[in-house]
Parts: C-alpha cells; sequence; structure tokens
C-alpha cells in the first residue's frame, strides 16, 4: 500500500514538474458547462485538471473580435485585469488562445448576476442593497486608485459568490485615466450612463471621468435613499469612498469588516440549481455550430487534413482576414497568475 502511494506522489511530482514548464492551454481544463454569452464571446464553467480547482472560463471567437474590430478591447482588458486583484472584483487568472478562440480564465461566482435575481425575486430588502452598495464602494474605491474607470456597471456585470458577497466583472470597456485624462467615448449600457456621458457626445463637455462609475451604482441601487449618488452635476454627486463613509445612511457601517468578508449576507444564493438561465446550455449544445466541448476533435481533424509536404499554400498571398488572424496570433496576451503568486 505505501509502495502505492510512494508511486502515487512520484506521478504528481512528474506532472507538476511538467506543467510548470509550460503555459496553460485548452486541455488542462475540463468543460462542465455553459453559463452565460455576451457579444463577443461565452462563458463556462471548468475545472483545471491538475488542481481541481474550479474557474469561468471566457472565450472569444477571432474571427468574429476582427469582424468587429474588438481585439485592442480584449487587450486592454487583460492589460487591466492581470493588474488587478480585490475580494469584490472577478479576479483573471489565466489567458490562452488556439487557432480560433482567445480564452480568458476568471474566478467563478456560482451566485448568479443581479440581473437575474432582480428577474426571479423583484425588490430586495434594504439590508441586502446596503452590503452590495458597500462592497460595490470598495471595488469602486480600489479601480479609483488604480486609474481605472469600468464604465459598465450594472446589475449584468455584478455577480455573487456562494455565500452572497457582489462582485463586478466584465472590464471589456474599462480604461486607465491618469494625470487629469478625460474619457470622450459613448461606452456601456445607455440605461446606466451618466448624465456627463450623454453631455459629452452633445459636445456639451469635454468629457467625464470616475464619478461616472458611481452613477451607474446609484442606478443599480435605486431601490435605496440614497439619492447622493443620483445627483446630476457630477461634483456633487457621491463619487469616492471617503465621501460615501460620510453620508448618514452609512455612517454605522464597518467597511473594514466589510472587506474582510465578516459581514454576512442577508440573502444566500441556492446551492441546488446554477443562477443562471438554462438557455445558454441548450443554446450551446443544439444550435452552437462550433460548441466548445467538440473543440478539441474539430482542431484534430483540421490538423489531420494538412499535408505537410504541400508548401503551395505558403506561396499565396495572405488576405487581410488572414493577416488580422496571425496579428491577434501574435499579439495576444499570455497571463498566469499561479506563475505571480509563485513569485
Amino acid at each position: 500500500m505505501g509502495s502505492g502511494q510512494s508511486t502515487s506522489k512520484k506521478k504528481q511530482k512528474e506532472r507538476n514538474r511538467r506543467s510548470e514548464n509550460r503555459e496553460v492551454n485548452f486541455e488542462d481544463f475540463l468543460i462542465l458547462r455553459a453559463i452565460g454569452k455576451g457579444s463577443l464571446g461565452k462563458v463556462c464553467i471548468v475545472k483545471k485538471k491538475d488542481t481541481d480547482k474550479m474557474y469561468a472560463m471566457k472565450y472569444t471567437s477571432k474571427n468574429q473580435c476582427l469582424e468587429k474590430d474588438a481585439f485592442r478591447n480584449v487587450l486592454r482588458e487583460i492589460e487591466i485585469l492581470s493588474s488587478l486583484e480585490h475580494p469584490f472584483l472577478v479576479n483573471l487568472w489565466f489567458t490562452f488562445q488556439d487557432e480560433e478562440d482567445m480564452f480568458m480564465v476568471v474566478d467563478v461566482l456560482l451566485g448568479g448576476d443581479l440581473r437575474y435575481h432582480i428577474q426571479q425575486e423583484g425588490q430586495f430588502s434594504e439590508t441586502r442593497v446596503c452590503l452590495y452598495l458597500c462592497e460595490l464602494a470598495l471595488a469602486l474605491d480600489y479601480l479609483l486608485s488604480k486609474c481605472i474607470l469600468h464604465r459598465d456597471i450594472k446589475p449584468d456585470n455584478i455577480l455573487l459568490d456562494e455565500n452572497g458577497h457582489a462582485h463586478i466583472t466584465d472590464f471589456n470597456t474599462a480604461i486607465v485615466l491618469r494625470d487629469g485624462e478625460l474619457a470622450t467615448s459613448m461606452s456601456g449600457t445607455k440605461p446606466y450612463m451618466a448624465p456627463e456621458v450623454f453631455d459629452c457626445a452633445l459636445d456639451r463637455c469635454l468629457g467625464y471621468t470616475f464619478p461616472a462609475d458611481w452613477w451607474s451604482l446609484g442606478v443599480c441601487c435605486y431601490e435605496m435613499l440614497c439619492a447622493a449618488l443620483l445627483t446630476v452635476e457630477c461634483s456633487g454627486r457621491m463619487n469616492t469612498l471617503e465621501h460615501a463613509k460620510k453620508h448618514s445612511y452609512l455612517a454605522t457601517v464597518d467597511f473594514s469588516a466589510i472587506y474582510e468578508k465578516n459581514v454576512k449576507p442577508t440573502f444566500i444564493p441556492s446551492k441546488d440549481h446554477l443562477n443562471c438561465d438554462p438557455t445558454f446550455e441548450l443554446e450551446e449544445m443544439i444550435i452552437e455550430s462550433k460548441p466548445l466541448h467538440k473543440k478539441k476533435k474539430r482542431l484534430s481533424k483540421r490538423y489531420s487534413r494538412r499535408d505537410p509536404d504541400d508548401s503551395s499554400s505558403s506561396e499565396e498571398e495572405p488576405s487581410p482576414f488572414q493577416i488580422g488572424l496571425a496579428s491577434i496570433q501574435e499579439q495576444y496576451i499570455i497571463y498566469n497568475r499561479e506563475k505571480e503568486l509563485e513569485k
């Protein structure tokens, strides 16, 4: 028995040694199920085979990315997320790519997004919303310290973990603003955009900055009697954590206890089922022309059809689309938080 355990440990050490000497790729993960989709990609739950840890994996089609001229946004999102770590953000762990897709592996939060829960339950209690507000204010304060404007705070981009704590996700439209810089593009989701974002689009002001995120947070928390988040003039709007702490509604809140997750949420997401729309899974299995769970077989067939002795394809002039795909392959940012933590 002891000999068997020793052999098993040796095999595990050998697997660990091999994995340390290469980058993470698609083969390192077991695909479990689809849980969401966006304009460019989809999200599924995965398990990393060597650690058995669960993650959410967002994958974006390179073809669609080129068609929508969105590759710069993908790169910017990776650059931003790789510099962040906070208890109320969805943190990035790995990035990698293959011929078809670009992959981002992040914290998995199985409590569902606030949009789902609003649709399921309607109005929340003041106590519940207050905790969300405080957790998200801590996250926005951290982003402010990093000079990052999210620009798309909305219920869809606020995820709950299994214990009911709120986390900000989706930095696809986020930007870095330094030294008095202003944002000028009309980015985000219109019902949650601050007045100054629309004013900028109408040339009524030169641009906007970090208070825009706090307006969006105010829209998300409109049920509460905290109108300072929805003050039209950004100069009078609650727009920093210190400002929030001085408000009478939050005067007794222990933000240190909230940061440490020592304040228990009044709502705990159900663990009996996934807190998301089940149609995502059905679409992936039935409608999707290139389902993720068949990627390995699909790419394997593609490689087998190629003739290694056929040099004619290399002599042909590449199309602009092929050049674009090659550019993505070359410029995509590879990230591994596990390696960062080992340093």
